[in-house]
């Protein structure tokens, strides 16, 4: 996905029942193939389509090698851009890992930053590394126990080398393999099923990685695997509803004409009718959400019309511990309990102050009066500044938010 894809031979025919033979409990056989596009940074935030016919994208969260992170900040407009053209989003990690203990870092670190719904695709990228049998199994396990369909991604033959052909097929026998073969880099819009990796429980099958002229990774859906987590397949009804998947479920919402007045911000509109800042400007085409101006004719949702949402902040006194929450830095934490990184990863026993992770429980130097806000459908980061009497970027630097534009209902604001 991520790398340059190595050519290899696969066998010179296949049975067509091999490809519909779910054995995981987790697709239902279909005759119907559904075709759809793995995207990374690459593919820039609104990702790249191949033909109308794709209905499904896979959208790499980010990567993991061996103990380092690299999230890709493209994940989350990826996914809602996918919901907005009623297409299905699905998830992938690139994971470069082997033991348990690096399995949870990688898991912990990752599965609660997944916006696409419980139940969709989230798929282990294991092509590179030294991946070993016991840590993979474990570590798909932690996915599906984390209510999501685990898959297992990658080449054949790396897949053996490193697992065995017992250990790929004790795997299948458990979870759907998505493979990856194709002949040459020519543009390719339909599989060569002479290149087809023959294996037990292959339900997605990665065809070439010029599925367009310029690349682009093109992969088939044999079983029906690609609709889970939607109802009925259905992209604007989800099983579960994720900040990515409302944002592009707004952009299927009824709107109006709504005409630019001198002082509009975008971040003001947007919260104005209920939407997000990303959904305005995709629905839009703004290229520069800093340039509008007085008399630009906006498109905006129905709902929501001039509704003000009401401040919602809580004072708490802390306990002896706090515990970790999707977003947050030992740095902020710091700062927001009236202490120092030093200090807090030193009564913590924390060697490297970059890594920490949702659902620890840190140790704090004493009791402090805090106060919080809860993110509502519609809040912006600016717009919740100007309300409690503070700036955005006090706001973001506090509760350790790398992108000001991504925030979701339900998450606490400290400040």
């Amino acid at each position: 996905m991520q790398k340059m894809k190595m050519i290899k031979r696969g066998a010179a025919s296949v049975a067509i029942a091999l490809l519909l033979l779910p054995l995981a409990g987790t697709a239902h056989a279909t005759t119907v193939k559904h075709y759809g596009v793995d995207w990374s940074k690459y593919q820039g935030n609104a990702g790249k389509w191949g033909y109308a016919r794709d209905d499904f994208s896979i959208s790499q969260i980010g990567g993991y090698y061996n103990g380092s992170f690299v999230p890709q900040t493209t994940y989350g407009t990826q996914v809602a851009n996918t919901i907005a053209l009623n297409k299905r989003a699905h998830t992938y990690i690139y994971a470069q890992f082997s033991g348990t203990a690096q399995a949870d870092q990688m898991l912990d670190y990752y599965l609660p930053k997944v916006q696409t719904p419980k139940g969709s695709i989230v798929a282990l990228d294991v092509e590179s590394g030294n991946p070993d049998l016991a840590s993979v199994e474990y570590a798909l396990q932690k996915v599906q126990d984390a209510g999501y369909t685990a898959v297992l991604y990658g080449y054949k033959s790396f897949l053996i080398n490193h697992l065995g052909s017992a250990g790929l097929q004790e795997i299948a026998s458990q979870y759907p393999l998505w493979l990856a073969e194709y002949p040459n880099y020519n543009v390719t819009p339909e599989p060569n099923y002479n290149y087809f990796p023959s294996f037990i429980n292959v339900q997605m099958l990665q065809f070439t990685s010029t599925y367009v002229a310029g690349g682009l990774d093109g992969n088939v859906d044999f079983t029906g695997i690609t609709e889970n987590g939607y109802k009925n397949g259905n992209a604007q009804k989800p099983a579960t509803n994720t900040p990515a998947t409302n944002t592009g479920k707004q952009l299927h919402e009824d709107t109006h004409n709504y005409t630019v007045k001198s002082g509009d911000t975008l971040s003001a509109i947007a919260s104005r009718y209920g939407m997000t800042v990303n959904a305005l400007v995709t629905l839009n085409g703004i290229q520069n959400a800093n340039l509008i101006y007085p008399g630009q004719v906006l498109r905006v949702a129905d709902s929501g019309q001039g509704s003000n949402v009401s401040q919602k902040a809580t004072t708490t006194t802390t306990s002896g511990t706090y515990t970790v929450r999707y977003g947050d830095t030992l740095s902020a934490i710091a700062s927001r309990y009236g202490t120092s990184t030093s200090t807090l990863a030193s009564i913590n026993g924390i060697s490297n102050p970059n890594w920490i992770y949702p659902g620890q429980v840190l140790k704090l130097s004493g009791g402090s009066s805090i106060r919080s806000y809860t993110v509502r459908s519609g809040d912006t980061l600016s717009g919740i500044a100007s309300r409690l009497g503070t700036s955005w970027t006090s706001l973001k630097a506090k509760n350790g938010i790398a992108n000001a534009n991504l925030i979701y209902p339900g998450q606490t604001l400290y400040y």
